[in-house]
């Protein structure tokens, strides 16, 4: 029931500017987000690739209709790759990037600018020895995004594409996608989407992840198993076995500061794990859909809030 109340408090300016008065260090938000600086992203990736776990870094921020802003956003990405390959980290760290936020929200040129940002970050990230994921949105950008997308792979083939199972069209993307070279990362979706686009029960979305799932476990592409979900993540690696997959050949991810034990049990049985790392003080957003996803934390959430420490 807290669901849909959360993702339509993410979108609120009003409520972003009275949790934007805490500090990024507030207990609630340093256990999703490590911090605002490439520093401190740099060194949350160190320690989690000395655990054994991969990460894929998410400079927080989208719907910039600014740009400026954009600008700034690509900066930062050009930043963390140099500071993840000067400090040999770039082997077991990408980046995950939001088109909305390197310009595709913009008026008029917005797609042809993010497309061109996003090929100085891949650029980028190839010249640091890693790749780039694409970040799926909310429904209304699906199509300008797997275009983007596209135009990249003619380049940077090696670019990852995400897709979001509970939207209706999300299977027949999947087929598209399953081909070899290709790295798509299911998730179930996170953004508060209409029934006419999106299954809006659990057990729809659930259902439809694995469909999705076993068109990518049994295609040729690099499946990125996005979940924390126990019984899904048991269901891939039935997959796994069923489609004759080893360890490697795909992957599991999981968020920074969700379900860190079974991030560290999946990798000591072999399994290649990659930790979402988000960072940067635009953190707002991304911390009520995870509200949103775990309403437990509501509660420690507002407590934050009130006492401001």
């Amino acid at each position: 029931m807290l669901r849909q109340p959360l993702l339509m408090l993410a979108r609120s300016d009003r409520a972003k500017t009275l949790a934007s008065s805490l500090p990024v260090t507030s207990g609630v938000v340093n256990r999703y987000v490590p911090g605002e600086t490439t520093d401190d992203a740099v060194d949350a990736t160190r320690t989690l690739i000395d655990s054994g776990l991969h990460v894929t870094l998410d400079y927080l921020g989208e719907d910039t209709l600014d740009r400026e802003q954009a600008d700034v956003t690509v900066g930062a990405y050009l930043e963390m790759l140099t500071a993840l390959s000067e400090n040999n980290l770039s082997r077991n760290a990408e980046v995950s990037v939001k088109l909305s936020a390197i310009g595709q929200a913009l008026p008029g040129d917005g797609e042809k600018m993010a497309l061109e940002n996003a090929r100085t970050i891949c650029h980028a990230a190839r010249n640091a020895g890693t790749t780039v994921t694409l970040d799926m949105e909310d429904h209304t950008t699906t199509d300008s995004t797997l275009s983007i997308l596209g135009d990249l792979r003619k380049d940077f083939p090696e670019t990852g594409a995400v897709l979001q199972a509970y939207l209706h069209r999300t299977e027949a993307d999947c087929r598209d996608l399953a081909y070899e070279g290709s790295r798509v990362r299911l998730c179930k979706g996170a953004y508060k989407e209409p029934e006419s686009v999106a299954f809006q029960d659990r057990g729809d979305v659930d259902r439809a992840y694995v469909r999705c799932l076993k068109v990518l476990m049994g295609g040729q592409g690099y499946p990125m198993i996005a979940t924390h979900d126990p019984r899904l993540v048991e269901i891939a690696g039935a997959l796994a076995t069923r489609y004759e997959r080893t360890q490697g050949s795909y992957e599991f991810q999981m968020l920074y500061g969700i379900r860190p034990d079974e991030q560290l049990r999946l990798a000591e049985s072999g399994e290649k794990v990659r930790v979402y790392l988000p960072y940067g003080t635009e953190w707002y957003g991304y911390l009520m859909r995870r509200m949103a996803e775990r309403p437990s934390n509501l509660a420690l959430f507002l407590r934050s809030l009130v006492s401001k420490k």
